[in-house]
Parts: structure tokens; sequence; C-alpha cells
């Protein structure tokens, strides 16, 4: 019932609203604490310093998906997998600078797969044109997943900013991403993790509902003639839409993904995401208000701030090099 108050406010108590429940779950899961003395994200971290910020980033974004769609799916997946290793950090961002630092795009879960860099860089020469050393590369990653999301029909919800980009990746780490091919009680345990429960699961693994997959990586595997990374589109009823039929599908038992089809097909689900599947099947406003809760949730898994690391001038590269 809270959640659903803060997401019928006006936008100024929306805000507030949000931060005071992320300060208290904060609290009760146990997130480490923000750096740089307890600094926190604001929606209105730019609004001195950049305050053209998201506009820049939206910009970007739209003139990215003219000539590829799958950009905005592809966003979204990037900040899903940065704040999934070590918080949302920009850690995925960066290539490799060796002996010091090992990329983790080359993970399984990241490799051939994770896209939509060439996008971020633009996103980042953009924005230090407008406003030079001000906006993180993490902070671009959490602004272009609710304007995909945005652009492609689905919720707005106002983004929590403040970020600063670490200095270091975690492959160890980035290869326990959760997998296309994790039975339920894996993926609970990985959201678990990182502080995210069923709900956040269920509403999260919604992303899906727009962009495309591999074949090689779902239930039906690839059909003859068909190479191993031939695309399928993730929903096939509404593929470029941001809307509920995913929830639909999984209903029909025709989820892409075999780790979408477990939230219902496992002997658990039914005490335990099956039940969520179903009113987001039903509700799609209810989906919504859920998946922006668990994005804004998902987005303050032990953030940089303060003093903490840094906002990098490039976002494949940590400063010491330039």
């Amino acid at each position: 019932m809270a959640a659903s108050s803060c997401f019928s406010s006006p936008a100024t108590a929306f805000a507030a609203c949000c931060m005071l429940l992320l300060a208290l779950s904060g609290a009760a899961l146990g997130h480490r604490p923000s750096g740089g003395g307890g600094s926190a994200l604001s929606s209105t971290f730019y609004d001195a310093t950049c305050p053209s910020a998201y506009d820049v980033v939206r910009r970007v974004i739209q003139d990215a998906r003219v000539s590829d769609a799958r950009i905005p799916a592809s966003l979204i997946r990037l900040h899903f997998h940065d704040c999934f290793v070590t918080g949302c950090d920009g850690s995925l961002l960066l290539d490799d600078d060796l002996p010091a630092i090992q990329t983790e795009k080359r993970v399984p879960a990241n490799n051939n797969s994770a896209r939509g860099f060439p996008v971020v860089d633009d996103i980042k020469s953009a924005l230090e044109e407008a406003c030079p050393g001000i906006v993180s590369c993490a902070d671009i990653l959490a602004l272009a997943a609710e304007i995909s999301v945005e652009l492609a029909g689905g919720p707005r919800w106002s983004v929590l900013l403040g970020r600063r980009d670490g200095t270091t990746t975690n492959v160890q780490s980035a290869r326990n991403l959760p997998n296309f091919f994790d039975p339920l009680s894996v993926l609970q345990e990985k959201f678990r993790n990182v502080n995210l429960d069923d709900t956040d699961l269920v509403a999260l693994q919604g992303a899906h509902t727009f962009g495309k997959v591999q074949c090689q990586f779902t239930q039906q595997n690839c059909t003859a003639g068909q190479s191993r990374g031939a695309l399928e589109n993730l929903d096939q009823v509404t593929p470029k839409v941001f809307d509920n039929k995913y929830y639909s599908n999984l209903l029909q038992g025709h989820a892409q993904l075999p780790s979408d089809q477990v939230m219902l097909s496992d002997p658990s689900a039914a005490a335990t995401t099956a039940p969520i599947v179903h009113r987001f099947a039903g509700n799609q406003q209810e989906f919504f208000r859920n998946f922006a809760a668990s994005m804004i949730k998902m987005g303050n898994i032990s953030p940089l701030t303060g003093k903490d690391g840094e906002i990098r001038n490039n976002c494949r590269r940590v400063n010491k090099r330039y």
C-alpha cells in the first residue's frame, strides 16, 4: 500500500515518499551505506549542475532507436547487469585495461549479448558537451533505462540520481549473473543476494516484454536452418511495446526463456512467484507500479556517492589514464 501511494502522489511528494521508502528498506534489508558522509540519491541531484541531463539522454536514445529498434531493450539490460555486479557503479561499461582491469563484457551472460555500448558513449559525449565532468556513467544507465521503458509505452518514474562511477570490475561476480537457464530457486537466491524479493523478481523479469534474444537461449531452441545467433522476439504478441502481455504469454506456456517460464512451472512457484504472475497478467497498471518501484529499488543497490568513486571522462576507462 505504501508503494502504491507513492506512485499516485504528485511529483514532489512522489520523490520524497520513494526516498523515504528506500531509506527504510535499505536499513531493514542491509543495503551498504552510501559513501561520502551518508550522501543519498536524489531525483533533483542534477537540477543545479546539469538541468538538461534528462533531455540530453532522451534525445540521444530517440536518435539511436531510429536506426536500431532494439536499443531501448538493450539499454535497460545494461542497467540490470551493471547493478547486479557490485552495485550500480558503471563497472560493466569498462573495457579491458590490463593488468588492472578485466572487462565484465566477456562473461557468459554478457558476451555477444550485452549491447548498446556505443549509444552510452554517445550519451556521455553529449553530456560532456552540455555539462563537463558532472554526470556519471552509472547515472547514465539509470536514466537510459527509465527513458527506454517510457519510449516503449511503459511506466515513468522519478529516477534517483547521484551515483558515482566505480574504478574496478568484478568478473567473478559477473559470472554469477542471473542466467536464462537458472531454476527458480537459483534466481530467487541471486535476487535475494542484492536485497530483491519475489515481487521484484517477477516485476523485473517483465522487462522481457520487449527486445530480442538469440534462439539458442529459448525454450524451443533454434529451428531447422536457424543459426544459434538468430534473433527471436521475447514477446511474440507485442514485441516492441512495453506492456503486460509478457505475463499472459507465461500463463499460456509461451515464454521464450526457460528462466521466465519457471516462475509458473517450478513446483515451488505456486506458493511464491505464480500468484504475482497472475496478478500482473490481469492488471497492467499493477505491473507498471511494481516495475517502477522495483527499478528504483534495484537502482539503489550499493551506489557509490559523495566522495567515493569518480565521474569518468570516458565510460570505458577510469580517469587515471587521462
